[in-house]
Protein backbone atom coordinates (compact mmCIF):
# COMPACT_ATOMS: atom_id res chain seq x y z
CA UNK A 1 0.00 0.00 0.00
CA UNK A 2 0.91 3.37 -0.77
CA UNK A 3 -0.21 6.70 0.19
CA UNK A 4 -1.25 10.34 -0.84
CA UNK A 5 1.70 12.78 0.39
CA UNK A 6 1.20 13.66 4.10
CA UNK A 7 2.74 16.47 5.90
CA UNK A 8 2.49 16.32 9.50
CA UNK A 9 -0.19 18.58 9.80
CA UNK A 10 -2.50 16.14 7.54
CA UNK A 11 -0.45 13.01 10.09
CA UNK A 12 -2.34 14.67 12.81
CA UNK A 13 -5.54 15.15 11.28
CA UNK A 14 -5.87 11.57 9.76
CA UNK A 15 -4.84 9.89 13.40
CA UNK A 16 -7.83 12.32 14.75
CA UNK A 17 -10.40 10.80 11.85
CA UNK A 18 -9.34 7.28 12.71
CA UNK A 19 -9.36 7.84 15.90
CA UNK A 20 -13.34 9.32 15.30
CA UNK A 21 -13.61 5.88 13.32
CA UNK A 22 -12.60 3.64 16.02
CA UNK A 23 -15.15 6.12 18.44
CA UNK A 24 -17.82 5.17 15.89
CA UNK A 25 -17.53 1.58 15.80
CA UNK A 26 -17.31 1.49 19.62
CA UNK A 27 -20.69 3.22 19.75
CA UNK A 28 -22.75 0.88 17.44
CA UNK A 29 -21.36 -1.92 19.76
CA UNK A 30 -22.38 -0.21 22.68
CA UNK A 31 -25.97 0.97 21.10
CA UNK A 32 -26.49 -3.14 20.71
CA UNK A 33 -25.51 -4.42 24.06
CA UNK A 34 -27.53 -2.44 26.03
CA UNK A 35 -30.78 -3.10 24.27
CA UNK A 36 -30.12 -7.72 24.22
CA UNK A 37 -33.07 -7.77 26.25
CA UNK A 38 -35.56 -5.72 24.22
CA UNK A 39 -34.39 -7.99 21.22
CA UNK A 40 -34.51 -11.10 23.25
CA UNK A 41 -38.12 -10.47 24.26
CA UNK A 42 -39.08 -8.90 20.30
CA UNK A 43 -37.98 -12.74 19.05
CA UNK A 44 -39.81 -14.77 21.92
CA UNK A 45 -36.49 -16.94 22.67
CA UNK A 46 -35.04 -18.50 25.60
CA UNK A 47 -31.81 -17.67 27.67
CA UNK A 48 -30.13 -20.69 25.95
CA UNK A 49 -31.68 -19.94 22.43
CA UNK A 50 -30.46 -16.50 23.48
CA UNK A 51 -27.08 -17.71 23.95
CA UNK A 52 -26.99 -19.84 20.37
CA UNK A 53 -27.68 -16.80 18.51
CA UNK A 54 -25.31 -14.63 19.85
CA UNK A 55 -22.84 -17.21 18.68
CA UNK A 56 -23.76 -15.96 15.20
CA UNK A 57 -21.67 -12.69 15.21
CA UNK A 58 -18.74 -14.12 16.23
CA UNK A 59 -19.03 -16.59 13.36
CA UNK A 60 -19.85 -13.86 10.72
CA UNK A 61 -16.82 -12.17 11.35
CA UNK A 62 -14.74 -15.27 11.53
CA UNK A 63 -15.64 -15.71 7.78
CA UNK A 64 -15.92 -12.23 6.51
CA UNK A 65 -12.57 -10.69 7.99
CA UNK A 66 -10.04 -12.76 5.43
CA UNK A 67 -12.34 -10.55 2.82
CA UNK A 68 -11.59 -7.25 4.12
CA UNK A 69 -7.66 -7.09 2.56
CA UNK A 70 -8.95 -8.34 -0.76
CA UNK A 71 -11.69 -5.23 -0.75
CA UNK A 72 -9.27 -2.50 0.40
CA UNK A 73 -7.12 -3.95 -2.21
CA UNK A 74 -9.24 -3.86 -4.85
CA UNK A 75 -10.99 -0.26 -3.87
CA UNK A 76 -8.46 1.68 -1.58
CA UNK A 77 -8.40 1.50 2.09
CA UNK A 78 -10.49 4.85 2.64
CA UNK A 79 -13.17 3.94 0.59
CA UNK A 80 -13.15 0.40 1.41
CA UNK A 81 -13.64 1.55 5.09
CA UNK A 82 -16.08 3.82 4.23
CA UNK A 83 -18.38 1.08 2.58
CA UNK A 84 -17.63 -1.16 5.47
CA UNK A 85 -18.36 1.13 8.20
CA UNK A 86 -21.51 2.85 6.69
CA UNK A 87 -22.71 -1.45 6.33
CA UNK A 88 -21.66 -1.79 10.14
CA UNK A 89 -23.61 1.16 11.14
CA UNK A 90 -26.56 0.15 9.15
CA UNK A 91 -26.78 -4.07 10.20
CA UNK A 92 -27.33 -1.80 13.80
CA UNK A 93 -30.93 -2.09 12.68
CA UNK A 94 -31.40 -5.51 11.61
CA UNK A 95 -31.15 -7.64 14.95
CA UNK A 96 -33.99 -5.73 16.71
CA UNK A 97 -36.14 -6.39 13.21
CA UNK A 98 -36.26 -9.70 13.88
CA UNK A 99 -38.91 -11.37 14.60
CA UNK A 100 -37.48 -15.36 15.58
CA UNK A 101 -35.09 -17.09 16.25
CA UNK A 102 -33.93 -17.88 12.34
CA UNK A 103 -34.06 -14.42 11.58
CA UNK A 104 -32.19 -13.31 14.84
CA UNK A 105 -29.45 -15.41 13.51
CA UNK A 106 -29.61 -14.45 9.87
CA UNK A 107 -29.35 -10.50 11.32
CA UNK A 108 -26.71 -11.14 14.21
CA UNK A 109 -24.28 -13.17 11.63
CA UNK A 110 -24.59 -9.90 9.49
CA UNK A 111 -24.04 -7.68 11.96
CA UNK A 112 -20.90 -9.44 13.32
CA UNK A 113 -19.48 -10.08 9.53
CA UNK A 114 -19.72 -6.10 8.73
CA UNK A 115 -18.33 -5.53 12.18
CA UNK A 116 -15.55 -7.84 11.35
CA UNK A 117 -14.66 -6.18 8.15
CA UNK A 118 -14.66 -2.57 9.14
CA UNK A 119 -12.55 -3.63 12.09
CA UNK A 120 -9.73 -5.17 10.38
CA UNK A 121 -10.15 -2.32 7.83
CA UNK A 122 -9.83 1.06 10.26
CA UNK A 123 -7.07 -1.35 12.00
CA UNK A 124 -4.85 -1.51 9.11
CA UNK A 125 -5.30 2.01 8.44
CA UNK A 126 -4.39 2.98 12.55
CA UNK A 127 -1.31 0.81 11.96
CA UNK A 128 -0.40 2.84 8.67
CA UNK A 129 -0.91 6.28 10.49
CA UNK A 130 1.14 4.85 13.44
CA UNK A 131 4.09 3.55 11.06
CA UNK A 132 3.44 7.39 9.23
CA UNK A 133 3.47 9.24 12.17
CA UNK A 134 6.47 7.48 13.85
CA UNK A 135 4.61 7.16 17.64
CA UNK A 136 2.49 4.91 19.32
CA UNK A 137 -1.47 5.45 18.44
CA UNK A 138 -2.52 2.07 18.45
CA UNK A 139 -3.57 1.93 22.33
CA UNK A 140 -5.04 5.15 22.35
CA UNK A 141 -7.14 4.39 19.36
CA UNK A 142 -8.41 1.47 21.16
CA UNK A 143 -9.04 3.50 24.00
CA UNK A 144 -11.04 5.42 21.46
CA UNK A 145 -13.37 2.01 20.97
CA UNK A 146 -13.86 2.30 24.27
CA UNK A 147 -15.27 6.12 24.62
CA UNK A 148 -17.90 5.35 21.69
CA UNK A 149 -18.87 2.09 23.64
CA UNK A 150 -19.56 4.27 27.00
CA UNK A 151 -21.32 6.52 24.77
CA UNK A 152 -23.44 4.44 22.84
CA UNK A 153 -23.76 2.16 26.02
CA UNK A 154 -24.79 5.25 28.11
CA UNK A 155 -27.59 6.77 25.27
CA UNK A 156 -28.77 2.95 25.21
CA UNK A 157 -29.72 2.61 29.22
CA UNK A 158 -31.04 5.61 29.10
CA UNK A 159 -33.51 4.79 25.86
CA UNK A 160 -34.09 1.32 27.67
CA UNK A 161 -35.08 2.78 30.98
CA UNK A 162 -37.57 5.08 29.15
CA UNK A 163 -38.89 2.05 27.35
CA UNK A 164 -38.21 3.58 24.10
CA UNK A 165 -38.04 0.90 21.35
CA UNK A 166 -35.12 -0.62 20.12
CA UNK A 167 -36.30 -0.27 16.33
CA UNK A 168 -36.91 3.07 16.96
CA UNK A 169 -33.45 3.80 19.19
CA UNK A 170 -31.31 1.56 16.81
CA UNK A 171 -32.77 3.21 13.67
CA UNK A 172 -31.65 6.58 14.98
CA UNK A 173 -28.15 5.42 16.51
CA UNK A 174 -27.83 4.62 12.93
CA UNK A 175 -28.34 7.50 11.55
CA UNK A 176 -26.43 9.47 13.60
CA UNK A 177 -23.36 6.85 13.47
CA UNK A 178 -23.62 6.67 9.14
CA UNK A 179 -23.76 10.45 9.23
CA UNK A 180 -20.48 10.42 11.89
CA UNK A 181 -18.72 7.58 10.34
CA UNK A 182 -18.90 9.13 6.85
CA UNK A 183 -17.38 12.37 7.74
CA UNK A 184 -14.20 10.94 9.78
CA UNK A 185 -13.35 8.77 6.76
CA UNK A 186 -13.00 11.78 4.81
CA UNK A 187 -9.82 12.42 7.01
CA UNK A 188 -7.95 8.86 7.34
CA UNK A 189 -4.95 8.29 5.27
CA UNK A 190 -5.79 7.23 1.54
CA UNK A 191 -3.70 4.56 1.25
CA UNK A 192 -4.13 2.66 -2.64
CA UNK A 193 -2.38 -0.26 -3.44
CA UNK A 194 1.29 0.13 -5.37
CA UNK A 195 0.81 -0.74 -8.83
CA UNK A 196 2.95 -3.88 -9.08
CA UNK A 197 1.58 -5.19 -5.88
CA UNK A 198 -0.19 -8.54 -6.30
CA UNK A 199 -4.01 -9.30 -5.31
CA UNK A 200 -3.80 -10.54 -1.89
CA UNK A 201 -4.42 -14.47 -2.10
CA UNK A 202 -7.81 -15.94 -1.38
CA UNK A 203 -6.64 -18.54 1.31
CA UNK A 204 -3.43 -18.90 3.23
CA UNK A 205 -2.52 -20.46 6.43
CA UNK A 206 -1.23 -18.37 9.01
CA UNK A 207 2.08 -19.15 10.61
CA UNK A 208 2.23 -20.83 13.75
CA UNK A 209 3.66 -17.56 15.81
CA UNK A 210 -0.03 -15.49 14.28
CA UNK A 211 -1.80 -18.53 15.06
CA UNK A 212 -0.17 -18.40 18.99
CA UNK A 213 -1.29 -14.38 19.25
CA UNK A 214 -4.76 -15.05 17.40
CA UNK A 215 -5.72 -17.66 19.89
CA UNK A 216 -5.09 -15.37 22.76
CA UNK A 217 -6.94 -12.63 20.74
CA UNK A 218 -9.73 -15.04 20.32
CA UNK A 219 -10.44 -16.16 23.97
CA UNK A 220 -9.88 -12.25 25.13
CA UNK A 221 -12.33 -11.07 22.20
CA UNK A 222 -14.50 -14.04 23.32
CA UNK A 223 -14.40 -12.88 27.36
CA UNK A 224 -15.03 -9.20 26.12
CA UNK A 225 -17.61 -10.05 23.42
CA UNK A 226 -19.80 -12.55 26.46
CA UNK A 227 -19.93 -9.75 29.32
CA UNK A 228 -20.60 -6.91 26.69
CA UNK A 229 -23.88 -8.87 25.25
CA UNK A 230 -24.88 -10.27 28.44
CA UNK A 231 -24.26 -7.74 30.53
CA UNK A 232 -27.36 -6.36 29.95
CA UNK A 233 -29.79 -9.32 30.54
CA UNK A 234 -27.76 -10.32 33.63
CA UNK A 235 -29.01 -6.52 34.75
CA UNK A 236 -32.31 -6.90 34.23
CA UNK A 237 -32.74 -10.96 35.36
Amino acid sequence: MSEVGYDKQRLKRARLAVAAVFCVHGAVAGSFATRVPWIQDHAGVSAGMLGLALAFPAIGASVAMPLASRISHRFGARNALRGLLVMWTLALILPALAPNLLTLCLALFVYGATSGMSDVTMNAIGVETEARMRKSIMSGLHGMWSVGALIGSAAGTVAAHLGSDARLHHLLASAALTALGLVACQGVLDLQPEPEEEAPPRFSLPPRSALLIGAVGFCAVFAEGASLDWSAVYLRD
